[in-house]
């Protein structure tokens, strides 16, 4: 093994990865300010087990730089950090990613212990059903689904899309997100937005200035359709005057305006617009508690633990009347296409995280302001 002098965090991956190298081929690539990939290490495959395996398979984690950074109530972010899972089957390759998030309790190297306890199932032929009791919901499962949806389509020679029989119109209209700034700063972003092609914007709020901003929002974007995403951080007192205000400037949606914990707040709340959810909702199991609580449901591939419960979350929700919203985290092109095939199903697509990076992996998705090109 030879470690890149002077890389960040080499004695950190070196202790944490000593105890799995007899598992899995490990490569840890960072993508730095320059804009340029470097390979942190890359063993060696200790072990072969030549004519056992149906699969290689590879995980490793990624760094891409914000050009921007991204401002929401819980903080402030200037890199997104993802885990690959690439399986490999007779010269074909699927490709799977996720994004680590702390709010749900995971880690880089947390997401990429729990795969990596599972790599013997997944030489050995693991499918998407035996996944879904492996792995709880979450990023982990997540990239393992999806790498194996990956696979099996370029399997049999198909996008996604076509192995699922769904057809998606060359053009995809997804919001722009308009970060926490001053009421200036975010009535120029919303304007700057607006002016390059973007229709949807979705504003980040915190607990301060609500009134402010979204006046001076509105005022720059005037034919704008706005949804807004609290992210938790608002509390029960006060919540209908803000639903009114945010009504009377023409707010299409409101999203997860309440800790998951407080929702009990919102049983038979009279409110204006509807009310989406987004950390109240990983899973089919959560659709039962917001029933009378919640209009419509965010999905997310990272919180539904990939794209085989997403379309089973879809279905069942839409039965129970709940509208959809496609979301995403910040991620590159790998994790958007993934999430693709619901896009038909939703009310609105917030697919913009790879447009927050500095570069987007190799081959992308085409994005311009607004849209996603296929």
């Amino acid at each position: 093994m030879r470690l890149q002098p002077g890389c960040p965090g080499n004695e950190r991956f070196v202790t944490w990865l000593s105890s799995y190298l007899h598992i899995v081929n490990v490569t840890t690539i960072l993508c730095q300010q320059s804009i340029t990939h470097q390979t942190l290490f890359t063993p060696d495959l200790l072990v072969s087990h030549e004519g056992e395996e149906m699969r290689s398979v590879k995980v490793y984690e990624e760094a891409w730089p914000l050009h921007t950074p991204f401002v929401i109530a819980r903080g402030s972010r200037s890199e997104a950090h993802v885990v690959v899972v690439e399986l490999e089957e007779d010269g074909v390759k699927g490709v799977g990613e996720c994004t680590p998030y702390l709010r749900y309790g995971e880690s880089d190297a947390s997401v990429l212990a729990q795969i990596m306890e599972i790599v013997p199932q997944l030489e050995k032929g693991l499918t998407r059903e035996a996944l879904q009791q492996l792995l709880p919901a979450g990023a982990a499962r997540n990239a393992v689904d999806c790498a194996l949806w990956d696979l099996q389509a370029r399997q049999q020679q198909q996008t996604l899309e076509e192995l699922l029989g769904i057809e998606l119109n060359s053009t995809i209209t997804t919001a722009q997100t308009v970060v926490i700034g001053t009421p200036e700063q975010m009535a120029t972003s919303a304007a700057a937005l607006w002016n390059k092609g973007a229709t949807l914007l979705k504003v980040k709020l915190d607990s301060h200035l609500i009134s402010e901003r979204m006046v001076a929002i509105r005022a720059a974007a005037p034919e704008a359709t706005i949804i807004v995403d609290a992210n938790k951080s608002w509390r029960a007192e006060g919540l209908a005057a803000r639903c009114q205000l945010l009504a009377d400037l023409g707010v299409a949606m409101l999203e997860q305006p309440l800790p998951a914990q407080d929702d009990a707040a919102l049983e038979n709340f009279i409110h204006p617009l509807p009310i989406c959810a987004d950390e109240s909702c990983h899973t089919r199991s959560n659709l039962k508690a917001l029933k009378g609580r919640y209009e419509m449901v965010n999905i997310k591939l990272d919180k539904t633990g990939g794209l085989t419960e997403a379309l089973a979350l879809a279905t069942e929700a839409k039965a129970q009347g709940f509208s959809l919203m496609l979301g995403c985290m910040l991620c590159t092109s790998r994790a958007i296409s993934a999430a693709l095939p619901l896009v038909p199903q939703v009310s609105f697509a917030d697919l913009d995280g790879p447009t927050w990076l500095a570069m987007d992996v190799e081959p992308h998705l085409h994005f311009t302001t607004g849209q996603v090109h296929l």
